[in-house]
């Protein structure tokens, strides 16, 4: 039998990032993602909302740590995964359902711009403060070819390269 386990989720951001680091030097991001669901009993019109945890990984930490602010429109591609420890104070046996993201897609321009009225009081220049070594990297030698007469073609951008 076949198996398959892959969650596809959009929603906001509830609070800004942080991301941290294993012993080993590894990226580690955890982000909070509000879903919402509207739906009618009889006539009545409701809302609901879920709350669902997301840890990213390496590089696709670090960009969300940069760019996933809070309130920000989100899309996460990922999978399943089921956490379980003892609780140290009573314990009991916990478990966790939690998405590990393995890919995600900002779906808004900047912060503040499905909504805001004017919305240019500062968003653009939060898109100038991306890192530099990201800026310059086409044309910082090729990624990967040497400085010297290489005309080779330059290699495609990776999507590791984009940092959306």
């Amino acid at each position: 039998m076949a198996n398959l386990n892959k969650v596809m989720i959009i929603g906001n951001v509830t609070r800004d990032p942080e991301i941290k680091y294993t012993p080993q030097g590894k990226a580690v991001t955890d982000v909070s993602i509000a879903v919402n669901r509207s739906y009618k009993v009889g006539e009545e019109k409701r809302e609901e909302v879920t709350y669902v945890d997301v840890t990213l990984w390496g590089r696709t930490a670090e960009t969300a740590a940069e760019y996933c602010k809070k309130g920000r429109a989100v899309y996460i591609e990922g999978r399943l995964q089921l956490d379980s420890w003892e609780d140290k104070t009573s314990g009991q046996k916990r478990n966790k359902l939690r998405v590990v993201g393995e890919d995600y897609q900002l779906l808004d321009r900047r912060p503040g711009s499905a909504g805001s009225a004017g919305g240019s009081g500062g968003g653009d220049e939060e898109y100038s403060d991306r890192p530099p070594a990201r800026r310059e990297s086409p044309s910082s030698g090729g990624g990967g070819f040497s400085s010297g007469r290489n005309t080779a073609p330059q290699p495609p951008i990776e999507e590791d390269d984009i940092p959306f």
